[in-house]
């Protein structure tokens, strides 16, 4: 049973489309009782998960325009329970070990009916349920268990005599992403858009070195005059970055209509934030099509979250914080090793050693961060004793990130 609402881990893996937007994400849900991964089976606790997520955590007003994907056990499967769950917003994920008989096919056409989606778990030919698929919306295949490219092949091949679309899950490489794209799958499940891919003497984007020529100026403590000429060098930028600060400036009396404006009601400090998240944005508007700024700004707002917690009195901390979460995918964004990027900046000693070596504070509180993302739920409970948070506060400050992070993606 879960007694403690503390002692619930909630882990989130993205789901990205053809496109590689984020459409959705597999929640995970686990017990400081259990080394279960996966939904807890007793139906109390599994109660107690679901009310925790979408109750005190609100996750669904956290995943933006996304679903959400939960494990269902038979058990769970059969209980009323699951109807309360936002029809709209999840998919129920039907375990490879359900038994297709009469009883759940007539239930999986009841939920249907009132709405919910449903896709099936771990399809694959050995051990697949050909009456699952009769009902089911969306087949996962899991292509680290084939082992071959002919296996998935096989597989998809025989999944063409049903009306379902086709989830690749545990996809780890870019690579893997394009064989999957040419064998026709629909969505990819991983963190595969944050692995950098280094390419030798790739030239950095012109938009990009501005801004880290922008972000050295700020701390530096530049003139905002001399601020204002470059971003003007650089319109594309400048639209981005009104577009940026007026999608989260909604405590504001009024809407931000010019750099200079910009400069001077932020700050120089809330400018030096906003040009971070804007390293991630699209040049075109089309945000939502990178999800590096989704985990970049999730990144960088529970950092400063965390901070918070460690030391409310400390609003430095909590801008290192910060630039900290956020700077920590710039290889993956340019392309480069992290240490010569960032020999462009003047950075703090604490946020330098935190980048490149995960050490310090700020260091704890990235590995925190990252093995959050990576659903380790070990190291995640080892890092929060190290810095003195709890569960329950770190699950408020990812949720809190999270809506935070849709808002500015959705701006």
């Amino acid at each position: 049973m879960v007694n403690q609402q503390h002692e619930i881990f909630l882990g989130c893996q993205p789901i990205l489309d053809r496109r590689q937007s984020i459409c959705a994400y597999e929640l995970l849900f686990r017990s400081g009782q259990s080394n279960s991964a996966e939904i807890l089976d007793d139906l109390q606790a599994s109660a107690s998960v679901i009310s925790y997520a979408f109750g005190d955590l609100g996750i669904s007003s956290s995943l933006g325009k996304g679903k959400c994907y939960i494990n269902i056990s038979r058990k769970l499967l059969m209980r009323s329970m699951i109807e309360i769950l936002p029809m709209e917003r999840v998919v129920l994920e039907l375990l490879e070990s359900i038994e297709a008989d009469e009883e759940v096919l007539e239930r999986c056409r009841e939920l249907k009916e009132k709405g919910f989606s449903l896709a099936l778990d771990d399809f694959n030919l050995r051990n697949h349920q050909a009456g699952l698929l009769e009902v089911v919306d969306i087949v996962k295949v899991d292509i680290s268990a084939c082992t071959d490219c002919d296996e998935v092949k096989r597989s998809l091949e025989y999944l063409k005599s049903w009306p379902v679309k086709l989830l690749a899950e545990k996809v780890e490489t870019m690579e893997q992403v394009k064989q999957c794209l040419e064998m026709g799958f629909d969505f990819f499940q991983g963190y595969f858009f944050a692995r950098p891919h280094m390419i030798i003497g790739k030239r950095v984007d012109p938009s990009h070195m501005t801004l880290l020529h922008l972000l050295g100026m700020i701390l530096e403590d530049a003139d905002s005059n001399e601020i204002e000429k470059l971003f003007k060098r650089a319109p594309d930028l400048s639209y981005n970055l009104l577009r940026l600060v007026n999608s989260v400036a909604s405590g504001m009396h009024q809407k931000i209509s010019s750099l200079k404006q910009a400069i001077v009601v932020l700050g120089q400090q809330q400018l030096l934030r906003w040009l971070q998240l804007l390293l991630f944005t699209d040049r075109h508007g089309d945000n939502v099509s990178n999800p590096l700024l989704l985990l970049a700004a999730q990144r960088g707002k529970l950092l400063e979250a965390l901070a918070e917690i460690i030391n409310p009195r400390d609003a430095a901390l909590r801008d290192r914080a910060f630039m900290t979460g956020i700077l920590s995918l710039l290889d993956v964004l340019l392309n480069q090793p992290l240490e010569d990027i960032i020999k462009q900046i003047n950075l703090t000693n604490d946020v330098r050693h935190a980048l490149l070596e995960r050490q310090g504070r700020l260091g704890s509180m990235l590995q925190l961060a990252i093995a959050l993302e990576q659903n380790e739920f070990e190291k995640v409970t080892e890092l929060l004793a190290e810095l003195k948070i709890s569960m329950d506060e770190l699950m408020h400050s990812r949720a809190e990130a999270m809506v935070w992070a849709a808002v500015v993606a959705e701006g």
